[in-house]
């Protein structure tokens, strides 16, 4: 019998992304994250509360960080991150929790926090929210090394885990990252360029970075596939030279789709894993999207075809990566054949059109649809789990699983934008959105109003999942936190087993 962790209730909270410079932040409420942690160290007094994060807490992608993976430079950036004024009350707040009788913190590693599994910075974010107090300290649990968190509330089993674990772009190394602890407590160097980064973080830092200085809304925007980068290769289509770069990514995602498939499968990790389907740049940026931009041909054919192009006009030889966007026309080539099909139209009103049509029957803020994320970690779960928590995805989610099990996505406390019908009903209600996608700071953002109700582009969404003991039954609710974030959360979605 497993002697896992005893709760009466537990708080979980996923995808803060703490990191960046100002401008760059994706984290808004940073108020009502502090009070909302401060909220939760005053719940049930005298009785057994975690709180726990789970994944994604900080954000080192954001970074200026040399390499996919902050080593040398590893405390610098995590002491940068915790000393940014932006993020100060959180921290404050975490540091309170940790020193209050009965409370547990618990840091579950994401993909974009990767540096949370060394030793070092373990000890530094012990240090920044505990100090030398030893039973503080002890109120600080890790888990780092891609096997997620377990513990008991009442009668029931709960298993957090971030959702990247089963995320072939973004799976990440976990033995790989043991061996960067080892170096690093031995004393052996280990350079930058010797970590091999998953597809997802390449894509990040090689490509959306940069694309995000200029549209600080690239990976806000849900859906990515349908609504964001059909968006951006529509408003900027110059942009398709970075998409180009997305091709040798892909054979990234390949291997960690086999890793993923071989460390989840029933039998362990030493089973052969089955061969991975082959991904193409289509699924990647969706049909709606490479339908209307390909004109026919498939999306692998055309972004080959302008790499080809950039590299004749460069002198380039094949097999030689050019980076320069050309002079070939290609940028009127893609707006042509994404106006081809609606003519007699202004730009603005012809991307409306084209996202009505992108977005019908979407899914992605249904709380109850069954993503990618929850069909492949359920099946990665035994029947003796009773709550499943995921990350990750920033979309929350409340389903049953059915013989009174339950699956939440906690969301996100990131900026979360969305194209609603309202924004989308017609040309004049749309226009004033259209500039501030062109305009791209996150200023911008933050200010603008959309529809004929004006309602903030920004969805004051940030999101919570709790499980709790109930007088002889267990109760997991998702929530939304509201306001500054002293008051009780508003629950979206509840279920209860006996």
């Amino acid at each position: 019998m497993f002697d896992f962790p005893e709760y009466d209730e537990i708080q979980v909270i996923s995808d803060i992304h703490m990191g960046g410079s100002p401008g760059f932040q994706i984290l808004r409420e940073t108020e009502r994250l502090a009070n909302f942690i401060r909220w939760v160290a005053k719940r049930r007094p005298g009785q057994r509360v975690a709180l726990i994060l789970n994944g994604d807490v900080i954000d080192t992608l954001a970074e200026s960080i040399a390499g996919y993976i902050a080593i040398d430079d590893v405390i610098a950036t995590v002491q940068r991150i915790m000393s940014d004024a932006s993020f100060g009350q959180v921290w404050d707040a975490l540091s309170e929790f940790v020193k209050t009788e009965g409370r547990t913190l618990v840091i579950v590693i994401g993909n974009h926090d990767i540096e949370m599994a060394l030793p070092v910075v373990q000890r530094q974010v012990e240090s920044r929210l505990a100090g030398k107090d030893a039973i503080a300290r002890s109120r600080i649990e890790f888990s780092t090394m891609g096997a997620g968190y377990t513990c008991t509330v009442g009668n029931s089993r709960v298993y957090c885990i971030h959702g990247n674990e089963v995320d072939a772009w973004n799976y990440v190394r976990y033995e790989d990252l043991s061996k960067v602890a080892r170096r690093m407590n031995s004393g052996q160097p280990f350079g930058a360029s010797e970590w091999q980064p998953n597809a997802g973080t390449k894509m990040v830092k090689d490509i959306m970075n940069g694309v995000k200085h200029k549209y600080a809304w690239i990976d806000l925007l849900k859906p990515e596939n349908k609504a964001a980068v059909g968006i951006l290769l529509v408003l900027d289509p110059s942009q398709l030279s970075k998409m180009s770069a997305i091709i040798p990514v892909i054979g990234e995602k390949l291997i960690g789709n086999s890793e993923f498939n071989q460390r989840l499968s029933a039998d362990g990790i030493q089973t052969p894993a089955p061969a991975p389907t082959a991904m193409t740049v289509e699924q990647l940026l969706g049909a709606n999207v490479t339908e209307a931009l390909s004109g026919g041909s498939s999306a692998d054919e055309m972004l080959m075809a302008t790499e080809g192009s950039f590299r004749m006009a460069a002198g380039a030889t094949p097999g030689q990566i050019v980076t320069t966007t050309g002079t070939l026309g290609t940028g009127q080539l893609i707006f042509d054949r994404f106006t081809g099909w609606i003519t007699g139209v202004s730009h603005d009103e012809a991307l409306r059109r084209a996202l009505k049509d992108w977005l019908k029957g979407d899914q992605t803020f249904d709380i109850t649809d069954e993503d990618d994320t929850y069909k492949a970690v359920t099946k990665t779960v035994g029947s003796g789990i009773d709550f499943v928590i995921t990350g990750h995805t920033h979309l929350e989610r409340a389903i049953a699983m059915g013989g009174s099990r339950y699956y939440f996505n906690c969301g996100t406390w990131i900026r979360l934008l969305g194209l609603t019908d309202n924004a989308l009903r017609d040309t004049a209600s749309f226009k004033p959105l259209y500039d501030v996608l062109i305009n791209g700071t996150m200023r911008a953002i933050d200010e603008a109003r959309v529809g004929p109700k004006a309602e903030p582009f920004v969805m004051d969404q940030t999101s919570a999942v709790s499980i709790s003991n109930d007088g002889g039954k267990t109760t997991g609710r998702l929530t939304h936190v509201l306001g500054d974030g002293t008051g009780d959360p508003q629950e979206i979605k509840s279920f209860s087993r006996p």
